[in-house]
């Protein structure tokens, strides 16, 4: 074997190594995006299945600070975007 086919093995061999070096990196970063990705979506599957309480939780509340004209509740609401109107209760019949 010649110095220049020594050289070129060895150049070809370290470059193996590397890019053996950045698959191994490479596959750890894919694996912890595969899992950030999947606790996402059970964070997703989890509200879903909650959206109808907290639907009737919000629903609860604005009713309750309609009724009661509550200023403290009502921002409350409003601080979480969430805005509502009070329809008038017709006066009782004298």
């Amino acid at each position: 074997m010649t110095v220049f086919q020594y050289r070129v093995l060895v150049v070809l061999g370290a470059l193996a190594l590397a890019l053996a070096i950045v698959n191994a990196v490479m596959f750890s970063s894919n694996r912890q995006a595969q899992n950030e990705l999947a606790t996402r979506g059970q964070y997703i599957q989890q509200s879903l299945q909650l959206e109808p309480l907290y639907q009737s939780l919000i629903k609860s509340l604005a009713d309750l600070a309609a009724k009661d004209n509550d200023a403290q509740l009502r921002d409350l609401l409003a601080s979480q975007g969430i805005s509502f109107s009070a329809n008038p209760q017709p006066a009782p019949a004298r």
